[in-house]
């Protein structure tokens, strides 16, 4: 059995920008800042990382960043689900509808998530691009700001999800940043990269994962290389 774990933002959806500004407003109703956004690279990163980071540059001390950090990200979901709420900003990119369903309806694949996002946040973008229900297990940034811990996380739910083990070996991380690439390298994954999000296809093919696609329009060859 394998386990097939998916980034959210530019893997399997975009929300055209939404998360960003839910945080910034969040940071800014919480902090009174947001911290130095505009030279900020957030692709990759847990949501933890990047509150951390921004406002750390901002002059504000960890440790009052960090006690304040559960407050940031409820106001954070209370704004994301209001950005998102008409379902008119978020998008399933192309193929994924059609491939997510596909290797769900198997009994060799556990589907889920490894997703910088913090669990209501990509419930929040999932639920309103109609994918939330495929995925049965998740590893979060709300479980840890370092994205390089989040596989063996995803790894013991699924064991408890299904009483099987789930070697590295055996697992498929997904993903469209050097980032993700980064995360199953770093574990013994298998990295499949997908060039649908800000980074181009000779960015990702530079950090050598197992397997770029373009995207994941081309459906059959999509699940044949996920599962292989």
């Amino acid at each position: 059995m394998r386990l097939v774990l998916f980034d959210v933002d530019g893997t399997l959806v975009t929300a055209r920008g939404a998360g960003r500004v839910a945080l910034m407003r969040a940071m800014e109703a919480v902090y009174g800042t947001a911290g130095p956004v505009d030279g900020y690279d957030f692709r990759g990163r847990t949501d933890p990382r990047i509150v951390l980071d921004l406002l750390t540059a901002a002059g504000l001390p960890e440790a009052a960043v960090r006690r304040d950090m559960a407050r940031c990200f409820a106001r954070y979901v209370r704004e994301l689900e209001r950005l998102l709420a008409d379902g008119a900003r978020v998008e399933a990119l192309p193929g994924v509808d059609a491939v997510v369903r596909r290797l769900a309806a198997r009994d060799d694949v556990v589907v889920g998530l490894l997703t910088g996002n913090i669990e209501a946040g990509a419930r929040v973008k999932l639920e309103a691009a109609g994918l939330w229900p495929y995925f049965r297990v998740g590893a979060y940034g709300s479980d840890d700001e370092d994205r390089r811990r989040l596989p063996a996380v995803a790894c013991a739910r699924a064991r408890a999800l299904t009483g099987r083990e789930f070697p590295f070996a055996r697992v498929t991380i997904v993903g469209d940043t050097p980032l993700d690439v980064d995360c199953a390298r770093a574990c013994g994954a298998r990295a499949v990269a997908v060039a649908t999000g800000f980074h181009a296809a000779a960015e990702l093919a530079a950090c050598a994962p197992d397997l770029l696609l373009p995207d994941l329009a081309d459906v059959d060859r999509a699940v044949a290389a996920l599962t292989a």
